[in-house]
């Protein structure tokens, strides 16, 4: 008999009275870590963050029995749970940007944790977190204590929450997506990390995952998710030699080639020559010479219509401000043209009819779509201020858009928030399509999104690249 972590029998969670988990049964053993994968919007998360008590309680219902350790979460006490929650169980979350404070420092944050669970001050503490920082792969922590969330990189904000949330070395460790926003030589890091960690504490551990390439690499078992179901429960190494349902063949097939796109073109649509992005490190005093960090150096390069040009680099290697100084989001020196405008002689009014032309899916879809509009006005926004068609035609337009990314449109009135996370990063990839644009910047177009919808967004992608 398998001695049980935490035991969920028929967990049943609905959101207005419209149910997402339906009958969920399930086991995490100690020290074994348990996959849950599935398509966005499959109920992996709503059952993740049901441990913990996480979903709203005015809008949500949840039925059934979660018991850890022998207690039942569910009928669980408001002081029982904050004795649990950050202490026995952690979890990291999906989108670090909106799980960190932005008004507080990297220090700060992390020693809040050791302060309230460990009692950890001033001196204990900081060594404590430079610890930390260096386990998951910080490069000179010492300087990066200071640090507010915002600059910092998409990886390494997620590298901080890990290391929050294995502060107190938990019993069990939820991970939603944990490696989404790393590179790869920094996933096989966290990887061999959480491994370690998981054998060495005895830790279990919760994987949400739609990469399986990770699930294979560090999973004991695996439950796959469809529309709220559990549909197929097995060990790592049979579930990947032989499936027994069909929608688990089909994420393991769901593996996008790499085939480029015939190019018919052969003019240049992008030139940056010696492009320079500079940031001060504070002012220059006593005549001192004032002190940068070379974000991007000199770089140059050139795409030609209808072709492909992928950048590559670790976190924090300058990929993300590179885009930013194309699309004229930050300050920098040197040559950007676009077709047959210098982009860096533009004021920003003269950039806006160019914006049409000049799309860019950011990184985190969470962060760029506003939480206050329904997601038909923020992909009709574009068609909007370049007042594009009649109201009906917009509609229409945004209808074809959501379709094209696998989105139903009779969700187009619905908030971000109540999206999952690879269904907002389709939101973002709609609105960028909606105006039809010569040049899209992608920055981690599909981080966020399952195996079967990223295969579906490069074949789409490909698909207008053509035409």
């Amino acid at each position: 008999m398998h001695d049980n972590l935490i035991e969920i029998r028929d967990l049943r969670v609905a959101f207005n009275g419209r149910e997402v988990v339906h009958g969920v049964s399930l086991d995490i053993r100690r020290g074994e870590c348990l996959a849950l994968v599935g398509e966005s919007g499959s109920g992996k998360s709503v059952t993740a963050h049901s441990i913990l008590r996480l979903l709203p309680a005015k809008t949500v219902s949840t039925q059934g029995s979660i018991r850890y350790d022998g207690l039942d979460l569910v009928s669980a006490s408001d002081k029982q749970l904050r004795s649990l929650r950050g202490n026995r169980v952690a979890m990291i979350f999906q989108e670090p940007m909106s799980s960190l404070n932005p008004l507080h420092t990297v220090e700060k944050q992390i020693g809040e944790i050791l302060v309230t669970h460990k009692g950890l001050k001033g001196k204990a503490a900081l060594t404590r977190t430079l610890e930390l920082l260096e386990l998951v792969g910080i490069r000179d922590p010492l300087s990066r204590l200071k640090a507010y969330p915002h600059q910092l990189s998409g990886g390494q904000r997620q590298r901080i929450m890990i290391a929050m949330a294995l502060a107190n070395e938990p019993d069990l460790l939820i991970a939603d997506e944990p490696t989404t926003a790393l590179d790869v030589t920094v996933q096989v890091k966290i990887l061999e990390l959480l491994k370690s960690l998981q054998q060495r504490l005895n830790m279990s551990l919760l994987l949400i995952s739609h990469d399986l390439n990770l699930v294979r690499r560090i999973a004991q078992r695996v439950c796959v998710m469809r529309e709220g179901e559990i549909v197929e429960q097995a060990d790592c190494q049979t579930l990947f030699d032989s499936p027994q349902h069909p929608y688990s063949r089909l994420l393991i097939n769901a593996e996008p080639d790499g085939e480029p796109v015939p190019s018919t073109h052969s003019n240049t649509l992008l030139s940056v020559q010696d492009l320079k992005v500079w940031f001060p490190l504070g002012k220059a005093w006593f005549k001192r010479e004032p002190q940068y960090v070379k974000a991007v150096d000199g770089v140059s390069f050139e795409l030609l219509k209808g072709k492909t040009l992928g950048i590559v680099g670790e976190s924090g290697s300058g990929k993300s401000t590179l885009g930013q100084a194309i699309l004229r989001l930050v300050d920098s020196e040197g040559s950007i043209r676009f077709g047959t405008k210098e982009l860096s002689l533009h004021s920003q009014h003269l950039m806006r009819p160019l914006r049409r032309q000049l799309q860019v899916v950011f990184q985190d879809p969470f962060g760029s779509l506003s939480p206050r509009m329904t997601v038909e006005q923020i992909i009709a926004e574009g068609l909007v201020t370049h007042n594009i068609g009649t109201p009906k035609e917009r509609e229409q337009t945004v209808i074809r858009v959501l379709q094209e990314v696998g989105l139903d449109p009779a969700t187009r009135h619905r908030y971000p928030h109540e999206f999952s996370g690879g269904q907002r990063q389709r939101i973002s990839i709609a609105r960028a399509l909606v105006l039809e644009p010569d040049l899209i910047l992608l920055d981690e177009p599909t981080s966020a999104l399952d195996r079967t919808v990223q295969k579906q967004i490069v074949a789409l992608l490909r698909d207008l690249q053509i035409r």
